[in-house]
């Protein structure tokens, strides 16, 4: 079966790592940290966004985007950048293979040399041009989730239920 992972390059802000890693644990997707960051690992405000959730995680670790490029050649790699042509919802993400999902820290984008090395894996996703982007936890939700919607959500509970009432009684 395949498998999704979200990859963040160089992040920042210990709370958008936090929530990015609950988001991982929800959905079933591994989770690639590249460093350097811009907190610690054990930075009480990551543990507190990812709350119960860090034993829910596969977590991998690298020294640097060169280094996970190369433990990650010939893998599937889709680049979110501000300044890709194509639109996220655009790309059909094979479910027969692993899918990784690149964002970069919150203050920089990808180097351009890696989206001219990539353009037909390199995705925006749309929002006004007058502003420079989402949130990075955010974007990674809504990746995360055109994904898994286009693969039937996989191993995911898609119907909830009530915990006093059934649906088919009226209220």
């Amino acid at each position: 079966m395949s498998r999704l992972h979200i990859v963040l390059c160089e992040p920042q802000i210990p709370q958008n790592t936090g929530n990015i890693s609950r988001t991982c644990a929800v959905t079933g997707a591994k989770l690639h940290l590249i460093r350097p960051y811009g907190f610690e690992i054990t930075d009480r405000n990551l543990k507190r966004a990812g709350l119960d959730y860090w034993d829910k995680l596969e977590i991998y670790e690298y020294d640097g985007l060169s280094g996970f490029m190369a433990q990650h050649a010939g893998d599937l790699i889709y680049y979110f950048t501000t300044k890709a042509r194509s639109a996220h919802s655009d790309v059909q993400y094979p479910q027969d293979r692993d899918v990784y999902l690149m964002f970069v820290r919150e203050d920089a984008g990808l180097p351009e040399e890696l989206l001219v090395q990539h353009p037909e894996t390199s995705v925006r996703i749309p929002m006004r041009p007058t502003l420079r982007s989402l949130n990075l936890s955010n974007s990674v939700a809504i990746a995360a989730y055109e994904v898994l919607r286009q693969w039937d959500y996989p191993e995911m509970t898609a119907k909830g239920a009530l915990t006093k009432y059934a649906w088919e009684s009226s209220l």
